[in-house]
């Protein structure tokens, strides 16, 4: 005779799913980062990589008005690196490039060392306050800080000119800054500079905090300046970021664009033309887009030979070339 507790059903067994394989799970381990990496690559390189080559693969075509309109673009060889390269107005450019991006470096790299050693010596409040002012400054975008110089220098009622004349320099009233060549690269110098100072010295105040104090108190004892103490502790120990820092900088100042056409379009009389400037113009003023692609392509060449340069100098300084 079956008791009622023999009669009771029995619950059911619920089986735990199949655990997932040890090899299986160190294969999605391995695959799970690229995955998350795979949408920021593929839109890099539709956003640089493919223009990069449909650039450079038009600088290799004869490429006008005609061909953008109806298509049918003819293979033409080295024809346009050619053009490019026999022009002297070229190689005037490349070379007022060249000096356009040495001035603003130096200037950078000198101005933002030096306020990166004044914001260690700054009290707490003062460091804040300055360094409130320069991520302010680095915040502020590319067109409203040239138009903000536009209103610096404009020439009746601009506040350099009305400065200078209440100092007593009565031969700048109604001065026109960007009627002449050097007046207009010099406040093109300035504007980059400004803009580019505060990520050169937030960057090397980050990491003049991490060079230990007692480094600086033995450079003290053994007799050490300022400068002394910079040579041959500050510098050595942040070389790397100089380096880094450096070719950041050459790739910005190389590349401007956007203030120099703001304020000047390569003007007065192709004084602040620069290669990205001079590509353009031949591009889209001349519609040669085929003589714009090849000198677009080679100031790629350019920037790149230079950074590699740069590059191979601070491995081989660092002893891993």
């Amino acid at each position: 005779m079956l008791t009622a507790r023999s009669a009771a059903p029995r619950p059911a067994v619920v089986e735990p799913p199949p655990a997932v394989s040890r090899p299986r799970r160190r294969r999605l381990g391995a695959v799970w980062p690229y995955l998350l990496v795979a949408p920021t690559v593929l839109g890099a390189a539709f956003l640089l990589v493919y223009p990069l080559v449909r650039n450079t693969v038009m600088s290799f075509q004869h490429f006008g008005l005609g061909e953008l309109i109806r298509g049918g673009a003819t293979w033409v060889g080295f024809a346009n690196y050619r053009t490019v390269l026999d022009d002297p107005e070229f190689w005037t450019v490349v070379r007022r490039t060249l000096w356009w991006t040495g001035i603003n470096v130096v200037l950078i790299m000198v101005l933002g060392t030096l306020v990166a050693l004044m914001l260690v010596k700054l009290g707490r409040r003062m460091r804040l306050a300055v360094m409130s002012g320069l991520v302010l400054t680095w915040a502020t975008p590319v067109i409203a800080a040239t138009t903000i110089f536009q209103w610096l220098f404009q020439s009746r009622f601009g506040v350099v000119n009305w400065l200078l004349v209440k100092l007593g320099f009565d031969s700048y009233r109604d001065f026109s800054w960007f009627a002449h060549g050097g007046s207009t690269f010099a406040i093109l110098v300035l504007l980059v500079v400004w803009q580019s100072v505060p990520f050169a010295a937030l960057t090397l105040y980050g990491g003049l905090t991490t060079i230990p104090v007692e480094l600086y108190e033995a450079a003290r004892i053994d007799g050490a300046g300022a400068w002394q103490s910079f040579r041959l502790v500050t510098f050595p120990m942040l070389r790397p970021l100089f380096a880094l820092i450096t070719s950041l900088e050459v790739i910005w100042c190389f590349k401007a664009f956007t203030q120099i056409w703001v304020i000047s379009e390569g003007g007065p009389n192709g004084a602040t033309t620069t290669l990205p400037i001079y590509a353009f113009q031949i591009a889209q003023s001349l519609h040669k887009y085929d003589l714009g692609a090849a000198v677009s392509t080679l100031t790629v060449l350019i920037l790149l030979a230079a950074l590699v340069f740069n590059l191979r100098r601070m491995f081989r300084q660092e002893g891993t070339l």
